[in-house]
């Protein structure tokens, strides 16, 4: 990646280069039209690399940059025109992927069950009476492939409404707008955003309208990061509010300590999309369970909304899905959704799992969020989505705030919650009693098999609870079944002054300073 020192303004035309719901987006969130990001990379820089170097594989506005595809004695010379601020190196990656049968839209009894409850746990039923469906939203999503998806039934409302606006490949040169083939995890992916078969509905923004991005393949010489800024420039040009991105770089490309927020070039992308006001969604990663075991790029993005995964059989974390906090200490991820999900697959519907699909979940709930005010910035909308969080104020490095409730934009002048506890405090000790109307021992988290699809949504409480230091850094976090009332004691002399007992059981958040 070539980066340049300065761009000039020349005949750049805003109104003229980006679509007009790029432009008012830019007027609600109070960003700057003709913003020097915005400029082309100045043309005669452009045309004195491309002569050194053995490729010119992306131009980017946002970095000022060229990435280029060039030997060391190459770069040598490029570092020392004047114009040139600094060079990175971008490293290759590869990817798996696997393949479909004939579509089939019958589905069995736990399908039902799972698809019931990754819609139902995000307010399905209070978007529908309040007629929310992410109408005048624009998604861009960012994947591997959209195999079929021209056909599937699962978006023939969207293709019907002429709502999917734009599609491209940015892994090919050759296929242009073609974005349905190599893959279909795409294909599901939108599906969980949007996709509705008859009656059957599998997403909650099924009025909005989309871009498609392909920003991967199974194995390329360069880097999808940088498919991924295109992809990421590309959707700002056309108009999007939201970008969907269930991807992830992690081991194999970087270590642990880099997952900062700041570091990783993806991320870095991500940070940027969010200041032209788009919403960035991403999900939280599959390493939970693995020795990388924290979130990936560009999940540690501040201003990205990082989702983890939930197992619909027991109501909270899943095995796979991946841990905050950051490397540099800050809470991820920020929310929750069903990592276990029915989407619509290139050939059948098909139940499957990953917070792939957890991400694009609360990407569907985002749109509907956005629908409810769209005078909400961006960011505005972010802290919106987490305070509507089934556990906020309280979070953990599993669960973030929870998983997003609709009655948080839909439901004005929403009743105080009541205490579902109380924290009594003798001596040394503090012990945490459940009020006695609540029923014990509904079902034990270590007798629940992980997957288990039976369960079609959360029917049981657990109690959380968490230490958090006087940096405001979680030191340990539990999630404890309701037996009986007395749940749980600590003493305050195992704790250094300072720390913070925090508990939530039924909707119902306390504090106490140990």
């Amino acid at each position: 990646m070539v980066y340049f020192k300065d761009k000039q303004h020349l005949d750049f035309n805003p109104y003229a280069y980006f679509d007009a719901k790029a432009i008012e987006r830019r007027i609600l969130a109070g960003i700057p039209v003709d913003d020097p990001s915005d400029w082309p990379v100045t043309e005669s820089y452009i045309n004195q690399v491309t002569l050194m170097v053995n490729d010119v594989l992306l131009t980017s506005r946002w970095f000022n940059a060229l990435a280029v595809d060039a030997d060391d004695l190459q770069i040598n010379f490029v570092r020392q025109l004047p114009y040139v601020l600094d060079v990175e190196y971008i490293e290759p990656s590869e990817m798996q992927i696997t393949g479909y049968d004939d579509y089939d839209t019958s589905i069995n009894i736990n399908q039902s069950e799972v698809l019931k409850g990754q819609l139902a746990t995000l307010g399905v039923d209070a978007w529908r009476k309040a007629g929310i469906d992410g109408k005048g939203l624009r998604i861009a999503i960012l994947d591997v492939g959209f195999t079929n998806a021209d056909k599937v039934p699962a978006f023939n409302h969207i293709r019907a409404e002429h709502r999917l606006i734009a599609t491209h490949d940015f892994t090919s040169r050759k296929n242009g707008d073609y974005v349905y083939y190599g893959n279909g995890h795409g294909t599901e992916v939108w599906s969980c955003i949007s996709g509705k078969i008859g009656d059957i509905q599998i997403g909650l923004a099924t009025g909005a309208e989309f871009l498609l991005a392909k920003t991967e393949k199974s194995s390329e010489k360069y880097s999808e990061e940088l498919n991924w800024l295109a992809a990421a420039e590309w959707a700002d040009k056309n108009g999007a509010d939201i970008i969907n991105s269930s991807m992830g770089y992690t081991v194999n490309r970087y270590f642990n300590w880099q997952m900062d927020g700041k570091t990783t070039f993806v991320t870095r992308a991500a940070n940027i999309a969010a200041r032209k006001g788009m919403l960035v969604i991403n999900a939280a990663g599959n390493d939970g369970d693995n020795k990388w075991h924290c979130i990936g790029a560009p999940a540690d993005a501040d201003s990205a909304l990082s989702v983890g995964g939930i197992n619909p059989s027991t109501g909270f974390h899943t095995d796979f899905s991946s841990y905050g906090p950051t490397a540099d200490k800050r809470m991820k991820p920020n929310v929750s959704a069903y990592a276990y999900v029915v989407a619509a697959a290139p050939a059948r519907l098909i139940s499957t799992q990953g917070t792939s699909f957890a991400s694009p979940l609360v990407a569907g709930f985002a749109a509907c969020a956005w629908q409810t005010n769209r005078k909400f910035t961006n960011m505005q909308l972010f802290h919106e989505i987490e305070k509507s969080g089934s556990l906020y104020p309280y979070f953990d490095y599993a669960h973030g705030f929870g998983i997003p409730q609709a009655g948080h934009f839909v439901n004005k002048g929403q009743a105080p919650v009541k205490p579902t506890f109380k924290i009594v405090e003798s001596g040394d000790s503090i012990t945490v009693i459940v009020n006695s109307e609540f029923a014990f021992g509904k079902t034990s988290p270590d007798n629940i098999s992980e997957g288990n699809a039976n369960a079609p949504s959360i029917n049981h409480e657990y109690l959380y609870y968490n230490i958090m230091n006087k940096a405001g850094v979680l030191d340990s976090y539990y999630v404890l079944d309701v037996m009986q009332p007395k749940v749980f004691s600590v003493l305050k002399s195992d704790y250094e002054q300072g720390e913070t007992l925090n508990v939530h059981f039924a909707g119902y958040s306390y504090s106490v300073k140990l």
